[in-house]
């Protein structure tokens, strides 16, 4: 079974196969029905479903916003347009990998 971010990543290269159309929206219901379907069957949290649920309050910073508003509406007032949106959402979610991964190797070395 894929683990989540192999799942985005997946998403990223053929997005039409799993979302039907490549949009932010789809991707953040996509993405919703598959943590409700998770929990709902009773299967523990991952390390990356774990570090994803920090994903909405780093928008947030990156962003400088203090308002409530989920991740994918954060990128898309931001973003030009619908697909660029889709699109800035992987981006964003590439550095987002990266920092916490540079982060959990830097704790690991202290």
């Amino acid at each position: 079974m894929l683990d989540l971010y192999d799942l985005i990543r997946n998403i990223e290269k053929r997005p039409t196969m799993y979302l039907g159309q490549a949009d932010l929206t789809h991707l953040g219901a996509f993405l919703a029905g598959y943590f409700f379907a998770r929990r709902q069957s009773g299967i523990p949290e991952t390390l990356q479903e774990q570090q994803f649920s920090e994903f909405q309050a780093w928008i947030e910073q990156k962003f400088n916003v203090s308002y409530s508003q989920p991740w994918e509406k954060i990128i898309r007032f931001f973003s030009p347009d619908e697909s660029l949106s889709f699109q800035q959402f992987f981006t964003l979610f590439n550095e987002f990998t990266e920092l916490k991964q540079i982060s959990e190797t830097a704790s690991l070395t202290h």
